[in-house]
């Protein structure tokens, strides 16, 4: 019996399981037909809501469309009548057409006049030109008639304008009986003085045509302006000339020529041609060797190959500045370019 019992129970938790794996299956499926279910409903009421919202918005953008367009229609409309109205006003009370017609009409003829008078005016230079040139030549031919008139013919001699093999005499000839012949020139006389230029290098006596000049009046009145008074301008204009130095002194003075004949004697006889006199002879009766003074000094003697001609020691110098090598500016010097001379330039 046992066995039968063990076996009936066996049979009994067979069936159990399978069951319950049926009833599991069953429910799966059943659930999962249900949510496929739900799933398609959601979509299809999605779907009808998406589509209600877009044609809702299409809609909206067709209607503002198309009030768009007629408001564009009647904004043309106006706008053409307008035009229309404006440029009938304009013509009728503005720019008349008639009223302009009449004024291209009086500028045409105006301008005809106009025309007319720049072409007398035009003619008329012309002509002032025509007679400009012939006077031009005839002062010509008159000036050569008179620059010839020695080829005038006399009772005796027959010129070469009046042939006696011609009829009548040629009209050269009754040009040169009317001109009078030309007359010498004076020669202008050369003063003896002329080469000393008034008192060249000196300028102690100021040339004969800055006195002629007209001078300007004691009491004018100073210019408007950044101007210096007219006697001040005149006081340095006829200023007498202050040379240079270089300039005053003569190349023929004994100064200059002693300066000339200096390089010459520095060229013949040169100082650095006497041979140097080498150690071997020391003791013998030559002059001793002095050594240079800008290669050595009293402070020392310099390295060589240096560019300086002496050592300078700061911390020796009396004072604290550095000495000044510069030179005190000369008064003529200075005056160089700055003020005019007598006959009125820069110097």
């Amino acid at each position: 019996y046992f066995c039968i019992f063990r076996a009936i129970g066996e049979d009994r938790r067979t069936k159990y399981k399978a069951a319950v794996k049926i009833q599991r299956w069953f429910r799966a499926c059943r659930v999962r037909d249900y949510l496929r279910h739900l799933s398609k409903m959601a979509i299809l009421i999605q779907k009808w809501w998406r589509g209600y919202l877009r044609r809702k918005h299409f809609r909206e953008l067709v209607e503002r469309a198309y009030f768009i367009k007629k408001l564009k229609f009647y904004n043309e409309m106006a706008v053409r009548i307008q035009k229309t109205w404006r440029g009938y006003y304009v013509r009728k009370y503005i720019h008349s057409f008639y009223a302009l017609k009449k004024y291209l009409k009086a500028v045409s003829v105006n301008n005809e006049l106009v025309r007319s008078e720049l072409q007398e005016y035009a003619e008329m230079k012309e002509n002032e030109e025509k007679m400009k040139d012939l006077e031009k030549k005839e002062k010509q031919v008159k000036y050569q008639a008179r620059k010839m008139h020695y080829l005038l013919s006399t009772e005796q001699i027959p010129g070469i304008y009046n042939s006696p093999f011609r009829k009548s005499p040629d009209p050269m000839e009754l040009l040169l009986r009317k001109s009078k012949p030309l007359t010498h020139r004076k020669q202008p006389v050369k003063s003896p003085l002329a080469d000393e230029l008034y008192g060249w290098p000196t300028c102690k006596k100021p040339p004969d045509f800055v006195t002629a000049l007209s001078l300007l009046p004691a009491d004018k009145q100073k210019p408007q302006g950044p101007f210096r008074h007219p006697a001040e301008v005149l006081r340095q204009r006829y200023k007498p000339l202050e040379p240079t130095l270089r300039v005053r002194e003569s190349m023929y003075s004994p100064p200059a020529k002693a300066k000339e004949a200096t390089p010459r004697e520095e060229w013949r006889s040169p100082i650095h041609d006497n041979e140097f006199l080498p150690f071997s002879s020391y003791h013998k009766k030559y002059e001793k060797y002095e050594p240079s003074l800008c290669k050595s000094g009293k402070y020392g003697q310099e390295a060589y190959g240096t560019k300086y001609f002496r050592e300078v020691y700061p911390k020796k110098w009396i004072a604290n500045k550095d000495f000044e090598t510069l030179f005190s500016s000369i008064a003529l010097f200075e005056k160089f370019g700055k003020t005019y001379s007598s006959t009125g330039q820069i110097m």
